[in-house]
């Protein structure tokens, strides 16, 4: 499979990002993604949150390594491996992409993005078409770069999905996340990379006929949390219930509001 623009998409993330994304493979290469991991997600304990020969071990049975460099300095990185799932026939793979970083001083900056043109760009070589991910459903700026500048589908909610994590992000929070499936080739994602998604009023949704449904989410969970924990707590129990009940009623994530907060619709 091969997306003749993904080489040249990424060259003008790298070039807006001022950054140059490399793939890693050798053990001295990864330490550089493991210290950028340590740095974003620090172990309450002190402990690395990913082992070198674990990453060496992946990347050798086909998975997949990166790290941002600006001057040198790594200042992003991304991590994942090839997995499957059932599709009519049998088993289909894509590049589950476990975790991706950017260190703060360096957010905002495009970086992201860049990072995630890499994946693509491998993944169209390596003959994937699909990269999956989690994130936080309460992370507004997650929601909006997941939905309108890669133009992911967002398929099914898990409460506490990886259970108590110790790092200073997570720790003391339920793991509540939402599924991005990016299909690379779908007409979605090309949209969205041409810059064609942009936010859905719910109410011009509602007004020609559709069954739709808002959740609204805090402008800034981050700092909520540093500031009020107990109402970062209840946020995430509020989200937790609109959720889990607007999935089981049948809707979906379609969008995200003007306001931030997500659109989902219902169809027949």
């Amino acid at each position: 499979m091969t997306d003749r623009f993904a080489d040249h998409d990424l060259m003008r993330a790298q070039e807006r990002a001022n950054v140059d994304v490399r793939l890693l493979v050798e053990p001295d290469e990864l330490r550089d993604a493991q210290v950028l991991f340590d740095r974003v997600w620090p172990a309450e304990d002190g402990s690395t949150q990913l082992a070198t020969n674990l990453m060496r071990a992946i990347v050798h049975s086909g998975g997949y390594t990166s790290v941002a460099y600006r001057e040198g300095e790594p200042i992003g990185a991304a991590f994942g491996w090839a997995g499957r799932h059932r599709v009519a026939g049998g088993w289909h793979t894509h590049l589950h992409s476990h975790m991706a970083a950017v260190l703060d001083e360096y957010r905002d900056q495009h970086i992201g993005s860049a990072l995630k043109l890499h994946q693509r760009a491998w993944a169209f070589a390596e003959d994937i078409d699909t990269i999956v991910w989690t994130f936080d459903p309460l992370v507004r700026r997650n929601a909006r770069f997941n939905l309108i500048k890669l133009g992911v589908d967002v398929e099914g909610f898990v409460p506490d999905f990886y259970g108590e994590m110790n790092d200073g992000i997570n720790s003391g929070d339920p793991t509540d996340r939402l599924f991005a499936w990016w299909r690379l080739d779908s007409d979605r994602a090309r949209a969205a990379l041409a810059g064609e998604l942009t936010e859905i009023d719910a109410d011009t949704l509602r007004s020609a006929g559709r069954d739709i449904r808002e959740i609204e989410l805090p402008d800034d969970i981050v700092a909520i949390r540093q500031a009020d924990p107990e109402a970062a707590r209840e946020w995430r129990l509020r989200l937790r219930h609109d959720l889990k009940a607007a999935f089981d009623d049948g809707y979906r994530i379609i969008a995200v509001a003007p306001h931030g907060g997500y659109v989902m619709e219902r169809t027949p």
